[in-house]
């Protein structure tokens, strides 16, 4: 039987439950009226209208996604439409290619972007930065700890949020929030901020699709 967080009525959002930051994106889904599932197996995984693949450490999540059977799935899932949210991780997981990556590190895809994995670690291992939240213009604080960020992207590739370059090697900015089609990442953790936009967005989309 799957892992259910919640059995509040709403829509059903898996969390992928391989590693990292799963219970506070659970509890802030939860906040938000939603039913979470935690994504280990396939059966979880077909149950699901959103996914979201958490923070944490992305070259061990992508081996747990290969030896858990899940890699497949999960691509054919975002390939198919559902929509997804990565944070931190979950954001080069999503990525077309990496920079900084380790030999053999694979991604899922589904946003056409080139990510930077640890772009923020020689500077910070953590920080609070203040953005502008592109979709209504207001201020967002993002938590970056060891943050990737994204180099490049194709043109349908929307950006949520920047951040200006860090070091005497950056330059201009560099997008920290992106989405493309059903699919949404941050380089910030948004389950930890005690700011829900990003989760409700995720579910904006959902109900998007049922409509």
């Amino acid at each position: 039987m799957s892992e259910v967080i919640t059995t509040e009525a709403g829509p059903i959002v898996g969390v992928l439950a391989l590693q990292g930051d799963v219970r506070e994106h659970a509890a802030v889904l939860t906040a938000l009226g939603a039913t979470v599932v935690a994504v280990r197996r396939l059966s979880e995984l077909e149950q699901v209208q959103a996914l979201v693949i958490p923070g944490g450490e992305s070259t061990t999540i992508d081996k747990l996604l290969r030896a858990f059977d899940l890699r497949d799935p999960v691509i054919a899932a975002i390939d198919a439409g559902l929509p997804v949210l990565g944070s931190c991780a979950g954001m080069v997981l999503l990525a077309r290619d990496i920079v900084g990556g380790i030999e053999g590190q694979q991604t899922l895809g589904g946003i056409p972007m080139t990510v930077r994995r640890n772009a923020f670690g020689r500077q910070v291992d953590s920080a609070e930065v203040a953005l502008t939240w592109e979709p209504d213009g207001s201020d967002m604080h993002a938590t970056f700890i060891r943050a990737p960020w994204v180099e490049a992207y194709d043109a349908g590739v929307e950006v949520l949020a920047t951040v200006a370059g860090r070091d005497e090697d950056a330059q201009g900015s560099h997008a920290v929030a992106v989405r493309y089609g059903n699919c949404i990442a941050t380089a910030f953790h948004p389950e930890i901020s005690g700011d829900h936009r990003v989760h409700q967005l995720l579910l904006d989309v959902v109900a998007s699709r049922r409509d």
